[in-house]
């Protein structure tokens, strides 16, 4: 069994949860690192595609810690794992209704589409709300790495994966073709399908949370920029992660809407306003 999953936490949970049932030398994890709800995925499938992508991210993603470089060798060698394996080998595909892992399983089956495999789904989303619901507590996770390991386990041991037919991955594969042809760069889940929308969606809702932001505080004074992209963070249906919307606040800035003291080069080192006749 070979399992691929989409982030550093949900790769994290699902390894230490095969550790703990004795499995981990039988069953292999492979992961993407990346956040495929933002920047281009344009011929990602093809080594073109990789390097638009992380030129893209280099120039729009601000990079304090000079990761880029690893990021991309990062994400090089998953796709070479994919490519590596074998005829019949059995997968699982962790999933949640989400633009990020859903386009992220479209490219996976993409890649896959000329290998004879045995293909299951596990939808983390839907299989939480089913075994996890509390009546009057409504609790949707966002992507799988929210969901801690030992729930991961028990979705797993209750058997809630689905067969991905031919039928499925023809399906997936055209999706994916679809989404590379294309040159958009934020991508939503909305009514059970991706949706391309613009890199500014996001731009009210920021001045949205900011102006109540300012209406707790009573006054218009600057707040630490990390407080307003936690607080969009926090009343988001979407997962989009923190740079990104940082890289959208930047824009702001250049475009006067808000007001700055400090340095841009990192969210702990600016705040942020907004402009005072806004």
């Amino acid at each position: 069994m070979i399992h691929i999953v989409f982030g550093a936490s949900a790769s994290g949970n699902v390894k230490f949860f095969l550790r703990e049932l004795g499995l981990d030398k039988r069953e292999k994890v492979i992961s993407f690192w990346d956040m495929f709800s933002i920047g281009p995925v344009w011929q990602l499938h093809e080594e073109k595609g990789i390097q638009a992508r992380f030129e893209w991210m280099k120039t729009y993603i601000h990079d304090e810690f000079d990761e880029c470089p690893d990021y991309e060798q990062k994400f090089e060698k998953t796709i070479q794992q994919i490519h590596s394996i074998p005829e019949g080998s059995h997968l699982t595909i962790w999933t949640s209704s989400n633009a990020h892992e859903q386009t992220g399983l479209r490219l996976i089956v993409y890649l896959l589409k000329e290998k004879n495999l045995d293909i299951s789904l596990i939808n983390t989303t839907e299989a939480y709300e089913e075994l996890f619901q509390v009546k009057k507590v409504k609790y949707t996770p966002l992507h799988t790495g929210e969901i801690p390991s030992e729930k991961l386990q028990y979705i797993y041991e209750q058997g809630k994966r689905t067969l991905c037919t031919d039928h499925d991955r023809e399906d997936l594969e055209k999706e994916w073709q679809f989404l590379s042809d294309n040159q958009e760069t934020l991508r939503i889940w909305r009514n059970g399908r991706i949706q391309s929308v613009p890199e500014d969606y996001y731009d009210e809702f920021i001045m949205k949370n900011a102006k109540k932001l300012h209406g707790q505080q009573k006054t218009k004074d600057f707040m630490i920029s990390a407080r307003l992209i936690g607080e969009v963070l926090g009343h988001l249906d979407q997962y989009v992660g923190d740079a990104f919307l940082e890289c959208r606040l930047k824009k702001l800035v250049e475009q006067g809407v808000f007001e700055t003291e400090g340095h841009l080069e990192a969210m702990r080192f600016y705040k942020v306003r907004l402009k005072q006749d806004s």
